[in-house]
């Protein structure tokens, strides 16, 4: 199978997260749970892969770096840590469900910056507008999941700063691949997945938390002051109740082992390579509409196209089966596909990782032209 689904999970993994979650299924119990070594190993990774991810992502404190499930749970936290009913809060217009429908449970004022994609000054330009005085709080992602795009979020975070407004950055499909610290951003939230681009398993994530006052969305035990009914209100104890998934924690450690020693940059640049080469060749098809920006500026290792006529859900089903995984559809993000003017028919999307190679490529680029030519015959 050649694998262009990257987006949604990186299936490709190094070898060593495996490993690591196997042995932790068999080696590991659960940190703060007891004294023995079982206890004390588990507590041990679990300090480790805090103490890289706060290296990776310039955290002050490794106290600050929060497991949680994936992504939403992080930025249903964030969220639900600063916004109430009636609100104003401002997002991008290429937000994913993971922020619009927690911000619509919650009703708040939603008011969304919308600009063109591949066009960053316009973005800002649009955030400069909206964030008033009364905003309660920014919510951006870094990149689209749908098209990759890469927000202006260092211009946007400062915004926030100028105005004293809390920023929260999704960072679902930029961690591991774009350069993303908390230090420089200096965002109340960064929340981010295990299982994309830090190439750990599913059911893992990060939230990095840079204010100490958090609203918890689950309470229970964490090992800690258990004579006390209330939570813990230090970090991270008070956002991890219940036992820690340390098969997940050992082998998104592992993860994060093979992202700083391959290199955000080096990733980066192949990943570009690739869907320069994808994009490229499928722009010049006949009947085939890519969703790109030619001179990689901002935009990272996802692209979406459409075939003229073809219901997109149809051409993911073909390339499917000729081994080509893909995914079709909306993505989860409505948001973003009424933006870039895409609701109606959807996309389909090919994410890299860096286990791609150029050959994926091009039997990508094979079989959506021969797809494209049999459908306009």
């Amino acid at each position: 199978m050649i694998y262009l689904d990257s987006a949604a999970t990186t299936l490709q993994k190094p070898p060593a997260v495996a490993q690591a979650s196997a042995n932790a299924i068999r080696t590991l119990a659960s940190p703060g749970r007891g004294g023995h070594p079982a206890a004390a190993r588990a507590a041990n990774t679990a300090f480790a892969c805090r103490s890289l991810a706060a290296e990776l992502f310039k955290v002050e404190n490794p106290e600050q770096v929060i497991f949680t499930s994936n992504a939403t749970h992080g930025l249903n936290i964030a969220i639900k840590t600063l916004v109430h009913s009636g609100d104003r809060v401002v997002i991008s217009g290429y937000e994913h469900n993971a922020v619009t429908r927690p911000l619509v449970t919650l009703g708040a004022n939603i008011l969304v910056a919308q600009a063109p994609l591949f066009q960053p000054q316009a973005m800002l330009a649009q955030f400069d507008r909206a964030i008033t005085p009364d905003t309660k709080a920014v919510i951006c992602t870094h990149v689209s999941n749908v098209f990759g795009y890469v927000l202006p979020v260092r211009e946007i975070a400062g915004l926030c700063r100028q105005r004293e407004v809390p920023f929260v950055l999704d960072a679902s499909q930029s961690a591991g691949i774009l350069p993303v610290s908390m230090q420089e951003l200096e965002a109340d939230f960064i929340a981010m997945p295990g299982h994309k681009g830090l190439y750990g398993p599913q059911g893992t994530g990060l939230l990095l938390c840079g204010r100490e006052e958090v609203s918890t969305v689950l309470e229970g035990g964490t090992g800690s002051i258990s004579a006390k009914t209330e939570m813990p209100d230090f970090l991270p104890d008070r956002l991890e109740a219940g036992t820690h998934n340390m098969p997940g924690v050992a082998g998104l450690l592992e993860g994060l082992r093979f992202v700083q020693r391959t290199g955000l940059e080096r990733i980066r640049r192949h990943e570009w390579e690739l869907l320069r080469t994808a994009a490229g060749k499928l722009a010049a098809c006949p009947g085939v509409t890519a969703f790109w920006e030619p001179a990689g500026k901002c935009q990272a290792g996802v692209l979406s196209f459409q075939i003229a006529d073809m219901d997109c859900e149809t051409a993911g089903e073909a390339l499917a089966s000729q081994g080509i995984a893909v995914r079709s559809g909306l993505h989860c993000a409505p948001l973003a596909h009424r933006t870039a003017g895409t609701f109606d028919s959807g996309t389909i999307r090919a994410s890299f990782s860096a286990f791609n190679r150029r050959t994926d490529a091009m039997q990508l680029i094979k079989a959506v032209s021969q797809l494209a030519r049999s459908h306009a015959s």
